[in-house]
């Protein structure tokens, strides 16, 4: 009985320049590009075992087995994978998550990066980090910022076949290791999905085409905060780049709102932390939940300042971290 199996991790990534909006959506080819930090200690753990005695490919999340859309997501990639490499057997994918899943903090951004690695380490397939990229950008655009550690940069690209569009890095985590606290406000996965989200906004929000044309200065202005680790300039164009999306979807028709009265209230309360004396900047991603990061020096003990925000329910920690990697 033949099977072959690879493990993989793939962390989350949290992106200071956003994403929203695609130009091609079965290949999940973006309208423009983004750039993010991956994060060290949010991260989706993946095992693919290619079996002849399968009929079928199997996906099982956190335990439960997933059919319909997202399923048919995951084939995608793998077939892309047997194509590539020879592989001629159905695959078991068993993935596990060790935060939210579906809830604003980039799951799906993990999840397909450790599927791609780990499939094409199962197939036997040496494929290039930019090649792995590309293929984690089949499930989910943003994986294919979670190959890569460090901030990494989502190449728009040119290529019909999307070929040139993958992640690059800008910046090692050594580099700048900042650190990210995410607030989580309230519990369970978002009614709408950020591919849904995407579709919705670019086709009535009448700020779209203003808020796709603002992503080029954006991204010139973060590659160069990062290179002289400017955190002021990182904390202004991250707040521009995260209010100037959710004006987007907020203007959309009808109106799309991921925030929660939470999300409003802790973004009041940080600001008065902030004019206390707190260095930091927020950003929040299709979801209702506020990410915080930090200077690397700052003390340890404003997590539990954030833990005591009115609205905050827990708090998950990280800092700027490795990309994703097969594990024994």
């Amino acid at each position: 009985m033949s099977k072959r199996s690879a493990r993989a991790i793939a962390p989350s990534n949290i992106a200071l320049v956003k994403y929203w909006g695609k130009r091609d959506t079965k290949l999940n080819l973006p309208a423009a590009g983004s750039l993010s930090a991956t994060l060290s200690s949010m991260y989706s753990e993946t095992e693919v075992t290619f079996d002849e005695t399968l009929s079928a490919d199997q996906l099982i999340i956190n335990g439960e087995a997933v059919s319909g859309a997202g399923l048919s997501k995951a084939v995608g990639l793998l077939n892309d994978v047997r194509r590539q490499s020879g592989e001629k057997h159905f695959a078991r994918v068993e993935s596990t998550n060790n935060f939210p899943t579906a809830a604003g903090l980039a799951s799906s951004a993990s999840g397909y990066a450790a599927l791609a690695v780990a499939a094409a380490a199962a197939a036997g397939w040496r494929a290039s980090t930019a090649q792995l990229s590309a293929l984690a950008r089949l499930g989910s655009g943003s994986a294919c910022r979670s190959l890569i550690g460090g901030f990494a940069e989502w190449q728009t690209g040119s290529a019909s076949d999307g070929s040139d569009s993958y992640a690059i890095q800008v910046a090692p985590a050594e580099h700048w290791p900042l650190k990210m606290y995410a607030l989580v406000v309230t519990e369970g996965p978002k009614a709408t999905s950020s591919t849904h989200g995407m579709m919705h906004t670019a086709a009535s929000s009448p700020y779209y085409t203003a808020w796709i044309d603002s992503v080029a200065r954006d991204l010139n202005d973060a590659r160069a905060a990062i290179a002289s680790r400017d955190f002021s300039a990182l904390s202004e164009v991250a707040e521009r780049s995260c209010l100037a999306m959710h004006a987007a979807m907020i203007s959309a028709r009808p109106s799309l709102v991921y925030w929660r009265p939470q999300t409003l209230a802790v973004i009041e309360q940080l600001k008065r932390l902030r004019a206390a004396g707190l260095s930091f900047f927020f950003t929040i991603d299709a979801g209702p939940h506020v990410k915080v990061f930090v200077p690397p020096e700052t003390d340890p003990m404003v997590e539990g300042k954030l833990a005591e925000l009115d609205g905050v329910r827990r708090v998950i920690s990280a800092v700027v971290g490795p990309g994703a990697r097969v594990v024994d």
